[in-house]
């Protein structure tokens, strides 16, 4: 796996989940992963990360926006409670906790600003300057729960094998109308899908193919993003950026969600309460195999 930068974005409102995200963003959510002695609360974005890390990524470029401090303080080491809890003799907490900061001192980590909520295209903008490569991008409120993060090194490896410009996660969904929706077909490169098009949110969907924000880009979507305008909702949206790369004859490829491999949406309410229910699950499960 040759990514070694990620961008993050963090700056969306959270309004679904108010009152609860007035203070901690929804990125900041905690939901259940597998640890050394069973289930282990952490932090959304925090979640994702150590899967990038645990991949390979060192760099990382972290777009926040208004009301998010709590995202950087999260993200800043405190040894001193470090060594509080450890003195209080709750080492299995330590042990979680000195690991994360290991992880967070081992790798450079830049915040961007999105001032105002223009879209998830327009967040994935903003890291232009960190990018001179190949480079994931992952919306900070959605987790997908596999093993050793087998998504995102299925998604690396496809992306470096086919020269793809842009490589896409897709899962197949009863509604796919709030989501950004793709067409696809058999590539003829073994079993990878080839993508014909893409709309954002549609209210007649193409097909039932959803996009899942989990991608790996070359720069070229910058160019296409600077050059798209406003789109659904008002805001610069980054399906509007692939469609306009498939449309000028880039390279757009595309891998499914596995079975085993569990999508964690914290949208909504609803979603969220199905994401603590269905980590605590997978967690115990991959806990108890582990031991």
């Amino acid at each position: 796996m040759t990514v070694r930068k990620a961008v993050l974005t963090a700056a969306g409102l959270g309004t679904r989940l108010l009152p609860a995200t007035k203070e901690l963003p929804k990125e900041m959510l905690p939901i259940f992963v597998p640890g050394r002695n069973g289930p282990v609360l952490k932090p959304l974005l925090q979640a994702i990360f150590e899967q990038l890390y645990d991949l390979g990524v060192r760099e990382f470029c972290v777009v926040v926006g208004r009301g998010k401090r709590a995202i950087e303080d999260h993200f800043t080491p405190n040894w001193d409670f470090v060594e509080r809890l450890r003195s209080s003799g709750k080492d299995s907490l330590v042990e979680e906790l000195e690991r994360f900061y290991r992880m967070i001192e081992d790798s450079s980590v830049v915040w961007v600003n999105q001032p105002s909520p223009l879209g998830f295209g327009d967040a994935v903008r903003r890291a232009r300057s960190f990018v001179d490569g190949d480079f994931f991008v992952c919306a900070g409120d959605t987790y997908i729960a596999s093993r050793n993060g087998r998504h995102l090194r299925r998604l690396a490896e496809l992306h470096r094998r086919t020269g793809a410009d842009a490589t896409l996660l897709l899962k197949q969904v009863e509604d796919p109308r709030r989501f950004g929706v793709a067409v696809v077909e058999d590539s003829g490169e073994g079993g990878i899908l080839a993508v014909k098009s893409v709309v954002e949110k549609p209210a007649q969907p193409p097909s039932r193919t959803v996009i899942l924000p989990f991608y790996v880009f070359t720069p070229e979507v910058f160019r296409a993003l600077e050059r798209i305008g406003p789109g659904y909702g008002g805001e610069v949206q980054l399906t509007d950026a692939i469609q306009l790369m498939l449309t000028e004859g880039r390279k757009v490829r595309a891998t499914a969600l596995d079975g085993d491999e569990v999508w964690l949406d914290v949208g909504t309410p609803e979603g969220y309460r199905d994401a603590v229910l269905l980590s605590y699950r997978y967690a115990m499960e991959v806990s108890a195999g582990d031991r």
